[in-house]
């Protein structure tokens, strides 16, 4: 890198920030990415950690190693501590701080419980690799526990597993779930079978997978039901504590309870003093810059933007990264003195697998689902693996666990009080 170059700052090493970085390679500028692990995780595949079909390393790579080849930029490891937009510059947790000609704010989303945060001590949810191991640890532990129950109330609670959230993330984990109990653990246990477990997928509202269409919709439901999942549709959850949760007026026991509900932005969009909607994501310009602040733009989960249909731009990957290319192109043309263009969500379709051999697609005037629709959504999620290694393992991986039903990453790992 050459001091003297525009310098520029980019919080987040997902898809929309790494695909910035990226477009940014043959700039005359030198970049800082700046992001709290050292990994790029892949987190349409999260669920497949959490469920112990995958490993941690399968869908992450270090953040040095992907962009090892690009010169003009520097990999930090820190959590971003403050912004002072008219000043240009970030605070990190070491005490250090960067000043910045361009900002790239791409630090995703979190957990939203909807004002009822004391519900996350009792119903985690997954949006990091730290939330999939804490995640396969609770679900596997809770059959460990099953065994070990003498008492026929407490075992029954044990093996009720309760997912809050009728979107991708809960039907692919309740899917997952009632695959494990009913075939991976099958012989397994003496106290106990497994098959016998309740997997209940809750949704507030009246169908599960609300953005499609709703045939598919309907079709996801019947799959999920021929698996085994109790689907509860049009009842919110009321109370989630340590012994179950209220549904309407009715409390269930269960001793797991994954929530899959909602997401809130990143609590470093409010540094930056702009508008924010109502889920904390940045209102920002077409061309995703920021009110007042033309050399800062925000980008993937953070973003509030409408299209030009009146929908707001999806929190998915491919709209992340679309972003992250935008933003690139945009920093350049303002460096240059060029013009910004606005941000056009191409919507190349939706995928959601339901469990083996089962999934629906919705390519707009193409959609389908079942074996076919499985085929496509997993050939779909290799292609968009990054690194050559993470694909062949998660094949093999597929492969092992369609032939066998066996799931390879079922180490139970740490201690809890119980056991310490």
């Amino acid at each position: 890198m050459i001091a003297g170059q525009p310098h520029v700052v980019i919080i987040g090493g997902g898809f929309a920030g790494l695909w910035a970085v990226r477009g940014l390679a043959s700039a005359p500028v030198r970049i800082t990415l700046v992001d709290r692990g050292n990994h790029h995780l892949f987190q349409p595949l999260l669920y497949q950690v959490a469920t112990a079909g995958l490993s941690a390393p399968d869908i992450a790579a270090p953040l040095r190693h992907i962009l090892r080849a690009q010169r003009n930029v520097e990999v930090r490891m820190a959590t971003v501590t403050g912004i002072d937009a008219n000043a240009k510059r970030i605070e990190l947790d070491d005490g250090t701080a960067l000043d910045f000609d361009s900002l790239l704010l791409a630090s995703g989303a979190t957990h939203a419980y909807f004002g009822n945060d004391h519900w996350a001590e009792h119903a985690p949810g997954l949006k990091t690799l730290d939330d999939a191991l804490d995640l396969r640890r609770k679900l596997l532990l809770a059959f460990e526990r099953a065994e070990a129950a003498t008492d026929p109330a407490e075992r029954e609670a044990w093996l009720h597993f309760a997912i809050v959230g009728g979107g991708p993330t809960g039907v692919e984990l309740a899917g997952t779930l009632a695959e494990i109990a009913r075939h991976t653990l099958k012989d397994e246990f003496r106290n106990i079978d497994p098959a016998q477990a309740r997997v209940r997928l809750i949704e507030a509202g009246p169908r599960v997978l609300a953005a499609f269409p709703e045939d598919l919709s309907a079709k996801a439901k019947r799959q999920l039901e021929k698996l085994g999942v109790d689907v509860a549709l049009g009842t919110p959850v009321k109370e989630i504590n340590a012994d179950g949760y209220r549904l309407g007026d009715t409390f269930v026991p269960a001793k797991t309870v994954v929530w899959a509900a909602g997401v809130a932005a990143s609590p470093l969009g409010a540094m930056l003093g702009a508008p924010l909607d109502r889920a904390g994501r940045v209102q920002v310009q077409p061309d995703l810059s920021v009110p007042g602040h033309p050399d800062i733009f925000v980008a993937g989960d953070l973003t509030a933007l409408t299209q030009a249909n009146d929908k707001p731009v999806p929190g998915v990957a491919p709209a992340a990264k679309q972003m992250g290319r935008l933003v690139a192109h945009n920093i350049r043309a303002r460096l240059s003195g060029g013009k910004t263009n606005a941000f056009a969500y191409k919507d190349y379709g939706n995928l959601a697998t339901i469990g083996r051999m089962a999934a629906v697609v919705d390519l707009g005037k193409i959609r389908f689902s079942g074996v076919l629709a499985w085929w496509f959504w997993l050939v779909m999620h290799v292609f968009f693996l990054i690194g050559f290694r993470n694909r062949l393992v998660v094949l093999l991986n597929w492969w092992w666990a369609y032939w066998s039903y066996q799931r390879a990453a079922r180490i139970i790992l740490g201690r809890d009080e119980k056991t310490r």
